[in-house]
């Protein structure tokens, strides 16, 4: 099944679906947003680029089409758009 997911009055949505565990496939749009996790994740940024600050970090790093992070579980993380981005986020 397919479940629909919104966020943030509609800037960050996505779809999750089960596939070898959960995953999540999303558009982001451009603000800074915090997102808590309850499990790992690893974010791919599939198209644009997001500006990241991981729990417990003092400086951002900027994510690229093509590049992933690791969220430890029961943690959050910023982020910063300045257009669209599209990812993919798997969950362990």
């Amino acid at each position: 099944m397919i479940t629909v997911n919104e966020y943030f009055d509609g800037a960050v949505k996505s779809l999750a679906y089960e596939h070898n565990g959960k995953s999540t496939v999303g558009v982001i749009d451009a603000g800074e947003y915090e997102f808590g996790t309850s499990t790992h994740e690893t974010m791919i940024v599939v198209e644009g680029a997001m500006e990241v600050l991981l729990f417990g970090q003092s400086e951002w790093k900027t994510f690229s089409a093509g590049e992933k992070f690791e969220i430890d579980s029961n943690s959050s993380f910023k982020v910063k758009v300045t257009g669209q981005v599209s990812y993919l986020c798997k969950y362990k």
